[in-house]
C-alpha cells in the first residue's frame, strides 16, 4: 500500500489528479493494475487514503509551526518558525500542494480540507493575538485569512524554485508576511480597519 501510495504522489504531482490515470500509478509502482485494485478500487480512492495521511501530517506541522509563543518571543521569531515548518512539510510532501490547491480536489478530500484550513486559521489566530492584545476578534480573524492567503500564494513560487533561489523565495514570504503584520503589531488600533 505505501509503494502504491508513493507512485500515486508522484503521479499526482506530474500530471495533476485529473490527468492521472491507475495505469499510471500502477506503472509508476512497478506492479499489475490488478494489483493496485486489491488495495484501491479508482484513483479517488487513493487520493483520498493519501490526502488523509497527509492531513493527519500536516495537523501535527501546524500544531508545531504555530504553538503558543512565549512574551519574549519576537514577531519576526514567530513568523520564521511557522513559515519554515510549513515550507519544510510542503517540499517533503509536494503532493499535498498539488491534491489540495489544485483546481481538481476529490470530493471527500475537500471536506477535510476545509476542516483543516479552518482550525488552520483558528490557530494562526491565536498566533496573531498574542501580537495585537486587545484587537477585535473580526480583526485578527481577517488578519490570520490574509496571511494563510498569503503563505499559500508564496509557496507556489517557493514550490517552483529549488535550491539558493527556493530559500531567496522563502525570505521574501517572510519579508512580505512581516511587513503586513509589523505595523499592526506596532500600533493595532491605527492600522486594523474596523468593521462597523
Amino acid at each position: 500500500m505505501a509503494q502504491l501510495l508513493e507512485a500515486a504522489a508522484s503521479v499526482f504531482c506530474t500530471t495533476g489528479y485529473t490527468a492521472a490515470s491507475t495505469n499510471a500509478i500502477a506503472r509508476e509502482a512497478g506492479v499489475s493494475p490488478g494489483t493496485l485494485y486489491q488495495f484501491f478500487p479508482n484513483k479517488e480512492a487513493i487520493a483520498i487514503e493519501l490526502g488523509e495521511r497527509l492531513m493527519h501530517r500536516m495537523r501535527e506541522t501546524y500544531g508545531e509551526a504555530l504553538a503558543p509563543v512565549g512574551p519574549a518571543t519576537s514577531l519576526e521569531e514567530a513568523v520564521g518558525a511557522a513559515v519554515d515548518r510549513f515550507i519544510d512539510f510542503n517540499c517533503r510532501h509536494p503532493v499535498f500542494f498539488a491534491l489540495m490547491h489544485g483546481p481538481d480536489i476529490p470530493g471527500r478530500i475537500t471536506e477535510e480540507h476545509d476542516a483543516l484550513h479552518g482550525t488552520l486559521v483558528s490557530r494562526i489566530e491565536a498566533l496573531i493575538s498574542s501580537f495585537l492584545p486587545g484587537a477585535p476578534a473580526a480583526d485578527v480573524t481577517r488578519t490570520a485569512h490574509v496571511c494563510l492567503g498569503i503563505y499559500k500564494a508564496g509557496l507556489e513560487l517557493v514550490l517552483s524554485h529549488e535550491g539558493a533561489e527556493r530559500e531567496a523565495y522563502v525570505q521574501e514570504l517572510k519579508n512580505v508576511l512581516l511587513r503586513y503584520l509589523r505595523p499592526l503589531a506596532d500600533d493595532p488600533e491605527a492600522s486594523l480597519i474596523h468593521t462597523p
